[in-house]
């Protein structure tokens, strides 16, 4: 059953504008978030996701829409409503002589119920880094300090804007374990990133910015008309194969033309042609078909399709 979509959700956006003097960055975006979700926005460098991230976070004005995020108007950016937010920006913070520790804990004071300290360091992998001066850590270390800062409050809402920039494929997997421990609490996440398999492995839903524009937002399994884009099965050739007629496939299967070596097609119903396939290779003596794969449509294929075909929509 579809969520239903009103003000109720954490972020709920209509009509957002921003423009500095004639030159607009964002025009006309609608967004909802819903409780609880991973919500992607994805989009080129200078597409508008910052500048709409930050219209969110109350850190920027917007010029025209409305917008609404834990139900109220960000830019009234009240105390007890800032308290509720997480935000982990892009750039690495500055921390000067303050030890890893130190520097939680600075942060921790300014909400009404934070995690522990302790639990906060833990949960980002610095356990054994805590009594260290941030200034010494790595740029991967600093961006896990980054995120304990930005999650320390225990927030209802987290900004992640490319969290794992920076770190090692390990830990990149210890900052997901960490999207997924808050989206098991029932915390919403919006996440920028341009690890499209970031994407595909936390978030629920996304929204594709171009030129200030929301050019799709859905289900990510579902974006650039994934479910409705035929599946490529193809192999090789081989023995009694070649020249050989193929069997009855699907009746959607279009067949790439004739090729002495390379069989291409393309179908919905990938399963059925393999099943006829297999049997009519294992007649002619081929019982393993060299270079047999089928292949879907990836995220960042219908990704980079949705920016091209959008590059040129001027806001």
């Amino acid at each position: 059953m579809a969520r239903v979509v009103d003000q109720a959700n954490p972020i709920h956006v209509r009509g957002l504008k921003k423009s500095y003097g004639s030159a607009c960055a964002v025009q006309d975006v609608d967004l909802d978030v819903y409780s609880g979700e991973v919500f992607a926005l994805l989009g080129p460098n200078g597409a508008g996701k910052t500048t709409t991230v930050e219209i969110l976070e109350g850190v920027r004005r917007r010029t025209g829409g409305d917008v609404r995020v834990l139900g109220r108007d960000p830019a009234e950016d009240s105390p007890e409503w800032r308290a509720r937010l997480g935000i982990v920006p892009q750039s690495t913070g500055a921390y000067a002589d303050l030890t890893v520790r130190e520097v939680v804990e600075h942060f921790a004071a300014f909400y009404p119920a934070p995690l522990p300290v302790t639990q906060a360091i833990g949960m980002v992998g610095l356990g054994k880094q805590e009594n260290k001066q941030a200034q010494s850590l790595s740029g991967g270390q600093l961006r896990r300090l980054d995120v304990a800062v930005g999650i320390v409050g225990d927030p209802d809402l987290i900004f992640l804007d490319e969290p794992t920039t920076g770190l090692d494929p390990a830990a990149r997997l210890e900052a997901w374990d960490l999207v997924r421990y808050f989206a098991e609490r029932g915390k919403t996440t919006v996440l920028t990133t341009h690890y499209l398999d970031e994407v595909e492995a936390l978030a629920q839903r996304a929204a594709v910015i171009v030129a200030g524009k929301v050019v799709e937002v859905g289900p990510v399994a579902e974006l650039g008309g994934r479910l409705d884009t035929p599946a490529m099965l193809g192999f090789t050739r081989v023995g009694g194969l070649v020249g050989r007629a193929l069997p009855q496939l699907p009746a959607d299967a279009l067949v790439d033309p004739p090729d002495d070596e390379v069989v291409t097609l393309h179908t919905h119903n990938p399963t059925q042609a393999l099943a006829a396939i297999l049997p009519w290779a294992a007649e002619a003596g081929v019982h393993e078909l060299p270079g047999l794969r089928i292949q879907r449509p990836t995220l960042e294929d219908v990704y980079l399709t949705l920016i091209r075909e959008n590059q040129g929509v001027t806001p």
